[in-house]
């Protein structure tokens, strides 16, 4: 214990670490106060708000319209919609007055959403889509939502998949229980569908990274390496306390930038609605994964750990083997960023889709359909294959990283 709490101490009385760690709290807080102020809300008289009290307005009118998404709710939305656009401020040219008329569409924004998705097509888009349906078809979103999936498993954009492939996603989008369920879900929207979630994390990766770099290679650069291992229990206990410490300080810094930014943001903009699957949230429609806000929530947070687990102990491989502290930091910048340039080949996209980078990004993955894998006779998303691959790399890693750091030469 006293040689894990010593490793520890020396990671964090480091002057660079400590000023890390105040650069991640000050992006945790920069993150949390865009992602708050994300939220808008317009009042009757066309005046736009943000934040907390924006998400508390947009609570109470969305809430007038919870209940299951039925054909009846559906008609409603689209009878309300065409008065609201008949009305003088709608009609006006006068910007002022047309957000009058928006502000009359909040409370039912996310199911115009649906039936905007569901009338559009799986790959074409319109906001306007609703004012052309009629009560009657706005009935048919999820059969429309299902037909619009097998017209593209039909055509060319689908064409690198399989014929199971295909079945897969046909079966998925069948597998939802229909008619869902809405509530307003807005904390779990902010966090889970803007970008600040995958930044934090990302850079909470890199700064991980850092904080490990040095836990191996600093022996060597320090010339203390012949006294470490020439004692007793310098090439046992000691290595192990060094992945230990290592992996301590990862988890103990991951876990409180994530936890303290999803805190925040569900606090602030409130957390009803988690129980709703994600497909009634904004960005969320055309998902294959089953699962609800909760359910997206823990997954995207464990695969971030998982992600952060594998590219800490990869880094700290780097430093044990090449002695190098400026190679080891380099592990967490390339095996992030490289994915992003690479990934715009086209031709590469299925290969990039299982780089360590996407468990740093679940929740901005959740609702790609082209993501799917197949392995044998077994048809699965890219979610559960990237926690298997990279969970089983990195139990491997841990007995190579202690053999390679024992077994060091002293120079």
């Amino acid at each position: 214990m006293k040689m894990l709490l010593f490793e520890i101490k020396k990671i964090l009385s480091r002057p660079l670490s400590r000023f890390v760690l105040l650069a991640l709290a000050a992006v945790l807080v920069f993150c949390t106060f865009m992602t708050v102020n994300d939220v808008r809300y317009t009042d009757s008289q066309g005046v736009t708000h943000t934040g907390p009290g924006a998400a508390r307005q947009l609570h109470d009118q969305m809430s007038q319209w919870s209940g299951y998404v039925t054909s009846d709710l559906l008609a409603r939305v689209v009878t309300e919609n065409n008065r609201i656009n008949s009305t003088p401020q709608a009609l006006s040219s006068d910007v002022t007055e047309n957000n009058k008329a928006y502000s009359l569409t909040q409370g039912f924004s996310d199911i115009r959403e649906y039936i905007n998705q569901a009338f559009s097509g799986q790959t074409d888009y319109d906001y306007y889509r609703i004012d052309s349906v009629s009560p009657q078809e706005a009935g048919q979103i999820y059969e429309r939502r299902i037909s619009n999936m097998e017209e593209y498993l039909n055509s060319s954009e689908a064409g690198r998949m399989s014929a199971p492939q295909k079945d897969f996603l046909l079966s998925q989008y069948k597998a939802l229980e229909t008619p869902l369920y809405y509530e307003p879900a807005i904390g779990w929207n902010a966090l889970l569908d803007s970008a600040y979630m995958p930044t934090l994390i990302m850079i909470t990766v890199l700064i991980t990274g850092f904080l490990v770099s040095g836990i191996f290679s600093g022996e060597f650069q320090m010339k203390s390496d012949a006294i470490l291992f020439s004692s007793r229990l310098g090439r046992s206990r000691a290595v192990l306390s060094k992945i230990a410490a290592g992996l301590i300080t990862t988890t103990a810094v991951y876990w409180a930038a994530v936890l303290l930014f999803s805190a925040a943001v569900l606090i602030l903009l409130g957390a009803g609605g988690g129980g709703c699957a994600i497909q009634t949230g904004f960005g969320y429609w055309e998902s294959f994964y089953n699962i609800t806000f909760i359910q997206e929530f823990l997954i995207t947070v464990l695969g971030g750990y998982v992600g952060t687990l594998f590219i800490a102990g990869a880094s700290m491989a780097v430093s044990a083997l090449s002695r190098s502290t400026v190679l080891a930091v380099t592990v967490p910048f390339i095996l992030v960023a490289l994915p992003f340039f690479i990934g715009r080949i086209d031709l590469l996209a299925p290969v990039t889709g299982l780089f360590p980078d996407q468990l740093l990004q679940i929740s901005a993955i959740t609702d790609d359909i082209s993501l799917v894998y197949q392995v044998g006779g077994i048809v699965t998303g890219s979610i559960p294959l990237l926690f298997i691959i990279y969970g089983i790399l990195f139990l491997a890693l841990m007995p190579v990283l202690y053999r390679i750091y024992s077994r060091a030469e002293i120079r």
